[in-house]
Parts: C-alpha cells; structure tokens; sequence
C-alpha cells in the first residue's frame, strides 16, 4: 500500500536533509494506518533556519534571472518525472482521490513552469518625473527588489500546489524562505524539499520544517522574516496577522463559496455537471468549493431532481480506486464537525435530500434544502462534502444573498445576460467572479484570493512576486536641462 513512499522522511535545514527523529506519524487517511513518519523540528531548528535565510539573501540577490529559471525548470523536470509518486503521496497522506491527487500535480507542474517564465520578466518602468515646473531635469525609474526572507505556512487541503504558490514566486524573484507544511500532510512539500537540494541554491536559501502548531511561533513573530503568507483557516490566519508585527502579511483564508444557476441557463445538464465536481472533488475540502446553490425558481424543480440523483451515484471510498469520486475527510474530528453542522440544520427545519451518513472520516455527498440562512452550513465554511440549495425568483437579490456571507472569496454564476455578467462583477463583494462554471475554477497564472474574512491579498505567480519585492525608485537629475 506504501510502496511508494520512503519509511521515512526529514526535514530540510538551510537546503539539508536532517534526520533528526521520527517524531510525527503521518497517517493514510482511508485506513487510519501510519504510513511514513517525519522528523519535526523543534524551536532551534526553525530559529537557525531563519538565521541561514538571512545570510542566504545576498548570494540570491545576485543570482542572475535565468539561473533562478533553471532552478525552477529543474524542478518542472524532477516533478514530471516523479509525477507518480507524488499522486501517490498525495492520495495516501491527505485521502485525495487519486483522479484529484493527479490533477494537483499537474498544478504543482504548472505553478513551476509559471514562475520559470516569469522569473526573467520581473522588470520595473522609466518615469517621467517632469510633472510641475520644479521637476524640470528630473528624471527616475524604478525596478523591483527582493523583499527579503518569507515565512510560509501552507494548509493540508492542497498540500502540493499551494505550497508551490509561495515557494515558486519567492524562487523566481531570489528570496530565500522558510516553510512550514500542514503537519497532517507534509510529504508533498519535503519532496519538493528534496527536488530543491539537487539545485545549486545558496546555502539556506530553503529550509521545509514540519513542526507542531506550538512550536511554530518564529514563523510568525521573528522580525527577521520580511513577509509571512499563511493559507489556512480564517480563526488562525487573523490571529497570526494580529502577532505578526511590522511584517507585511498575505492571507488566504476560507469560505462558502456560491453558485448562481439563472433562468436563462441553456445547457442545464452542464451546469449540474459543473456544480457536481465544484461542490465534491476531493471531498469538498477546497476553499472554493460550492458550497451553496441557488437556483431560479423557473429551473428550481428540474435543477434538484436532476442534481440529487446524480449526487446519489457518485462513488465513495477508497480514494486509490480509480473510480472514487469521494473519500475521506482530512480526519474523523472533522467528519464529526461536518456531520454536527448537518445533524444542526436538520433541527433548524433542513430537508436532507441526498446523504448524510457517516463512517469514520467518511461522510457522504450530501444536499439539503430549506436551511435557514443562520444555519452553520450557510454562514460558516463547510469544508466537506456538503452542499444547501435554495431558490430564487429576482437576480438582484440572489447576488444580494452572495455577499450577505461574512467570506468572499469566488463566486459562480450560470447566466448568458451579459448585463447581468458585469452587474454581478460590479457588485459581488469577492475576490473572482466565474461566468458560466463554478467558483471552484482556478488557473495559476490568475490572481487568487478573497476579501472580508477570505483573507488579504492575492496569490498567483506574478501577483504573489509582486509582494514578495518592493520597490526601490533612482530619481536623476540633469543640472544643464534649464
């Protein structure tokens, strides 16, 4: 069963496997079986790791844009070698279907191949500074600087692809960095580790340290770190914000995403296929995922039956079978939370309409109606395999429910209404709107992130290598301009 993964792993120290324990079991999340373990790191570690980022930053500094892009295509090489193997660590160490698992490599694949190419495009502008008669003979441009050592906290959910959405930007723009994995799910990121210790990065440029929640603080508090980019939970992300000092802080966070299908749909049978995949891949564990569906009162009827018989069908189980659509939440606390949340809007007057059983960690793709908005499953994020389907008869006011939530991350609306396209575009209080698919859609060239509680900033490479710099202006003056 864990054939392909090592019996165990370490952390990566200023670029150099350390074997320092077998402190954390990291579980396959079908069986409950230990499947690897994983040296963690204590205190001294992450402190000396912050230490070889500091004195790592001028070796990157100079390091030329194209050998900063090798060092990115190289790992687009390693990863599509290794492609395999990490569907597999994936499936194994996060419970990802493996049709999902193989899906994320390809992003991580992407993300790389991204950053390589934008790591020699990262320029700056010559301005023209004679604005007002005192400017006469002046004249400036400004480019773009490392803004330093980054602190990177990635979540279990995605534990490839958005690690690589802050380790791939920092390498394309030379900043050296610290990551710490979700430590349910570390494997991707060591591997990357791995990958990364073939380069000829200076000495301290990375260092990946799984580590536990209460031993993590350098990762935020330490003034030598330049910039923080946490993705995880909304109660987490502002605590961390709140204690991160004078440091600049990237948040993507959660949300309860929604999708609007219009009277004017024409091809319902995509839309049901489209809601399907953004409401249940990977279990529904996705920031994005659909979590709730409105639905013109003109489709209403045809929309449900159609929709619930298809969610019945879907497969649940082993995620290493080729068929299984849903597998194992990230743990059975979560499962438990999930099912609560189901068991709570039931009492509230929900009607369960597909699922709602539970095995373990398991959790069946489940819809309800009639929820009252003050329900959990409404106003919180689900995270899980669980979606709420509710009517509407009046456009203005289902984009008016989109943004009554306290997230706003994406949303997608099913329309052919150009006008009603741009209306929602003006007025939905998100990060991205998404016409015609899910708001579960994302590329990773695109800016990704939310407002409200989803979170501050954004992630996609060259956004994400905009805030990893800052900018640093030259003003020249011509003393014989008169």
């Amino acid at each position: 069963m864990f054939g392909m993964l090592k019996n165990n792993y370490p952390y990566y120290l200023a670029n150099e496997a350390v074997y320092a324990n077998e402190s954390l079991d990291v579980t396959d999340k079908y069986s409950g079986a230990i499947a690897t373990k994983v040296a963690l790191a204590d205190e001294a570690a992450i402190d000396q790791a912050i230490e070889a980022a500091v004195k790592s930053q001028e070796a990157l500094r100079v390091m030329a844009p194209y050998e900063r892009q090798d060092i990115l295509n190289h790992c687009v090489q390693r990863f599509t070698e290794r492609f395999d193997e990490l569907a597999m660590a994936l499936c194994i160490e996060a419970g990802k279907p493996i049709k999902d698992a193989r899906g994320e490599v390809s992003r991580l694949i992407d993300t790389f191949r991204i950053a390589a190419e934008e790591s020699v495009r990262m320029g700056g502008e010559i301005m023209n500074l004679e604005v007002a008669p005192r400017a006469r003979g002046y004249s400036g441009m400004y480019k773009r600087v490392p803004i330093g050592p980054c602190s990177f906290i990635s979540p279990f959910n995605f534990p490839l692809n958005l690690a690589a959405h802050k380790v791939a930007p920092a390498l394309a723009v030379g900043c050296p960095f610290v990551l710490k994995p979700a430590s349910r799910t570390p494997i991707g990121a060591l591997i990357i580790g791995e990958v990364l210790a073939e380069t000829d990065l200076p000495k301290g440029a990375f260092s990946i340290l799984p580590c536990s929640r209460n031993g993590a603080d350098l990762f935020t508090v330490d003034d030598r770190l330049k910039l923080l980019s946490f993705t995880g939970s909304p109660d987490v992300g502002w605590d961390l914000k709140s204690r991160a000092g004078k440091k600049p802080v990237i948040l993507e966070l959660g949300g309860n995403a929604a999708c609007i299908v219009d009277e004017d749909t024409d091809d319902l049978e995509d839309a049901i296929e489209r809601i399907i995949f953004g409401a249940f891949y990977q279990s529904g564990q996705s920031c994005i995922g659909v979590q709730r569906i409105m639905v013109h009162d003109a489709l209403y009827d045809e929309f449900k039956s159609r929709f619930v018989e298809q969610v019945k069908h879907l497969k649940m189980g082993d995620p290493k079978d080729e068929d299984t659509f849903v597998g194992p939440m990230i743990s059975l606390s979560e499962a438990n939370r999930l099912k609560g949340w189901v068991d709570e809007a039931l009492t509230m007057g929900g009607v369960l309409l597909a699922g709602g059983s539970q095995d373990g960690a398991m959790l069946e793709a489940t819809v309800l109606e009639s929820v009252p908005e003050n329900a959990q499953l409404v106003t919180e994020e689900a995270f899980g395999p669980v979606v709420v389907l509710s009517k509407f008869s009046d456009f203005d006011q289902a984009l008016k429910s989109v943004n009554e939530s306290k997230f706003g991350l994406q949303a997608g609306i099913f329309t052919r209404d150009l006008y009603k396209m741009n209306k929602a575009w003006d007025e939905l209080d998100v990060g991205g709107v998404v016409i015609g698919d899910v708001p579960s859609w994302r590329v990773d060239n695109m800016p990704y992130g939310g407002v409200k509680d989803s979170g501050v900033g954004r992630e996609g490479i060259r956004f994400a290598m905009e805030d990893m710099t800052e900018i640093r202006l030259l003003v020249i003056r011509d003393k014989h301009r008169k």
